[in-house]
C-alpha cells in the first residue's frame, strides 16, 4: 500500500511543485524544493526496504530462493519439430475460395503453420512459419494458425481466403512469386 500512496503523491504533488517553481514566490518554490527532495528521498527509502542491498563481502555466500517450479502439467508435451520459417514451393488456388500451400517436408515437420496474408500491389505476399503450437483453426492478430498435412515427403496447409483469390501469391520476406503447381 505503501509504494501506491508514494506514487499517488508523485502524480499530484510533482506537476504542482514544478508549476510553483516556474510561477510561485520565492517561500513557494522553497517549499517546491523540499517536496520534491522529500518525494524522492521517500522513494529511495521506499526502494531500499523493498530491495536490501546485498554487502559485496557476504554476495558469494548470499543464496537467493529458487523460483517456484511450475505446476505439473496433466496433458502430456507435444513432440517436438522443427519450428521454422517456411518459403512455399507451390501455391495453388483451390474451390471454394482456399489456397494450397506445399513446400519439402522435414523429419520432424511441425504439425501446425502460422500464415500471415497481406494483399499488396497485385500481390498477396504471405508469411509461413511451422510451429509446435497446439490449437484448432484460430486466428489471432491477423495470424492463421492451421493443420499442416504430409504426404509422399510434401507439406501442405490449406489457407481460407475470402472469395476467389485475385491477387499473384508471393513470399512476404522476398516478394518473389510462389509459382501454381507444376504441370
Amino acid at each position: 500500500m505503501l509504494p501506491l500512496s508514494l506514487g499517488m503523491a508523485w502524480l499530484l504533488l510533482a506537476p504542482l511543485c514544478l508549476w510553483l517553481l516556474i510561477r510561485g514566490s520565492n517561500t513557494e518554490r522553497a517549499g517546491a524544493i523540499l517536496t520534491l527532495a522529500l518525494l524522492e528521498a521517500g522513494t529511495i527509502a521506499m526502494n531500499a526496504v523493498l530491495h536490501p542491498a546485498i554487502p559485496a563481502r557476504s554476495a558469494a555466500a548470499h543464496t537467493l530462493p529458487s523460483p517456484p517450479s511450475p505446476p505439473a502439467r496433466t496433458a502430456p508435451m507435444p513432440a517436438s519439430c522443427d519450428e521454422r520459417a517456411q518459403v512455399p514451393r507451390t501455391a495453388q488456388p483451390k474451390p471454394g475460395g482456399e489456397l494450397l500451400l506445399t513446400w519439402p517436408a522435414t523429419p520432424r515437420e511441425c504439425a501446425r503453420a502460422e500464415v500471415t496474408l497481406l494483399a499488396r500491389d497485385r500481390k498477396m505476399l504471405i508469411w509461413l512459419r511451422t510451429t509446435g503450437r497446439t490449437g484448432e483453426h484460430e486466428a489471432r492478430g491477423g495470424v492463421l494458425t492451421l493443420p499442416v498435412r504430409v504426404k509422399d515427403g510434401t507439406a501442405s496447409v490449406r489457407v481460407p481466403l475470402h472469395g476467389e483469390p485475385r491477387y499473384a501469391p508471393a513470399d512476404g520476406r522476398s516478394g518473389r512469386r510462389i509459382p501454381g503447381p507444376a504441370a
